[in-house]
């Protein structure tokens, strides 16, 4: 009887502790999950966590601080006019500063044109570059009073001259690369080999553009001062900054769609070569010729941009293909140029830029030098590539069609050249994956009965395709 009320009282004594133990493991259940749900919503409330990080970088994340003078404004704002709030139902922010306001500011800006904003008087701060413009300093802190006018919700900070012309749309598609949450400083050197080495290949030059993210934008701007302080003897702005984002621990992140254009006369070869990438501005308008024939600067380069609204992505990106019957190869430079060669060109000399422009600066053979592979002009004109230049370019069910002429020489070509004057090119709309390495398109000439048009298409070229004379 005693041996059967032992058995009853462990029995009940194992269900108690049963029961302890189930509540215990529910309860411990219910402590993790409440401390996880917490630890979620701070997560979700810190900066580092914003639920707005995920939504993509878009112009409206941009703010630009444009460097110009009370002079030069009123002959520079044409090419702001090319860019400055080019994209549909987007208001770009920013600001153009400059050393006194010009007199005929007195007209209201239409919104074709960023403000106005006068910069800060810098004569506190020591300027001994020898022949140089102590202006550099004015343009220098353009960096810390564009971050200065307190705009929300930026992600990128872009800085330029006021003859810089942006690609807005290719500046977000190349900057959603980066996370803006950490310190990027992103720009490209200048063309010529001497400027670079003397300035420093780790610098984004200024006149080309560069860009900043937000979280070391607000960093620089309060550390910028002290940094102009100890390099008095710097040439230019660029210099300065670049100095106290070295002091800093950040070193450049290069995009080659940047370009200083340190270059003059005619730059087609450096546009019909454009490296794969997407082109990002330009500089130096004034000291180059108009890059399509039989036009102004300013009309030239309007023109660029009807091919940059219809598909800025593709604008400037070369495409080779081959015609193998004739032996022709084919550059597209689609939305500016086709070159047609009446030889099998291989594709790594065709992709080296034409040396058709003259060096910066005259002088020592040093100054000839650039930081990209190129080829020379050949002295015969009729064994040249001969050029169709950008006609007109539409949008349509059918994809995008571009049209190019000739642009007509002084050259007994082949028969079958002579006749040829007009070269249709038709696309889809490009859209490049960030997340992808990117790769040169292919393209196919089309049959064609018309012995004065040739046509072309271009596509994504196959998994295991290769570009040549086959």
């Amino acid at each position: 009887m005693e041996s059967f009320k032992n058995q009853i009282k462990t029995q009940i004594l194992m269900k108690f502790i049963l029961v302890c133990s189930s509540f215990f493991t529910i309860s411990l259940c219910i402590s993790v999950l409440l401390l996880a749900k917490t630890k979620i919503v701070e997560l979700s409330h810190s900066p580092q966590h914003d639920v707005s990080q995920s939504v993509p970088t878009t112009v409206d994340h941009l703010v630009f601080g444009i460097a110009s003078t009370r002079t030069s404004w009123p002959s520079r704002k044409k090419y702001i006019k090319l860019w400055w709030n080019s994209i549909p139902n987007i208001t770009m922010r920013g600001c153009v500063f400059v050393d006194a306001l010009p007199h005929e500011e007195n007209v209201k800006n239409d919104g074709s044109l960023p403000p106005l904003c006068v910069s800060q008087d810098t004569s506190q701060f020591l300027y001994t570059y020898k022949g140089g413009l102590r202006s550099a300093i004015r343009v220098t802190r353009v960096v810390k009073e564009t971050v200065a006018l307190n705009h929300s919700g930026v992600r990128w900070y872009v800085f330029g001259d006021d003859d810089t012309i942006f690609i807005p749309h290719n500046l977000v598609k190349t900057l959603s690369k980066y996370d803006h949450r950490l310190w990027y400083y992103v720009g490209s050197n200048s063309e010529i080999y001497e400027g670079t080495q003397v300035f420093g290949f780790g610098m984004a030059f200024g006149g080309g553009g560069f860009a900043i993210s937000s979280s070391l934008a607000q960093v620089l701007a309060k550390v910028l001062d002290s940094c102009i302080q100890r390099y008095p003897h710097l040439y230019g702005s660029d210099s300065r900054v670049y100095s106290c984002i070295t002091e800093l621990g950040v070193g450049l992140t290069h995009e080659p769609g940047f370009h200083q254009v340190d270059l003059r006369g005619n730059i087609f070869g450096l546009l019909a070569a454009h490296p794969l990438t997407p082109l990002l501005s330009l500089h130096h308008p004034d000291h180059i010729d108009p890059i399509f024939p039989n036009m102004s600067t300013k009309t030239s380069l309007q023109h660029l941009f009807e091919a940059v609204h219809v598909d800025s992505e593709r604008i400037l990106e070369q495409t080779i293909c081959y015609e193998k019957q004739l032996s022709w190869t084919i550059s597209v430079s689609w939305g500016y140029a086709v070159q047609v060669f009446q030889n099998n060109m291989l594709l790594p000399e065709v992709l080296r830029v034409e040396r058709t422009f003259r060096q910066w600066l005259a002088g020592n053979v040093l100054r000839g030098i650039y930081n990209f592979n190129t080829r020379e002009v050949h002295p015969d004109p009729c064994k040249r590539g001969t050029i169709f230049y950008l006609d007109r370019v539409s949008s349509g069910k059918e994809g995008i069609m571009s049209s190019y002429k000739r642009d007509f020489q002084n050259c007994s070509y082949e028969a079958s050249m002579s006749k040829l004057e007009v070269i249709k090119v038709v696309t889809n709309k490009l859209h490049l994956d960030n997340k992808q390495t990117p790769r040169r398109h292919c393209c196919d000439v089309l049959p064609s009965n018309a012995g004065n048009l040739m046509e072309i298409a271009i596509r994504e070229c196959n998994y295991e395709e290769l570009i040549y004379m086959n």
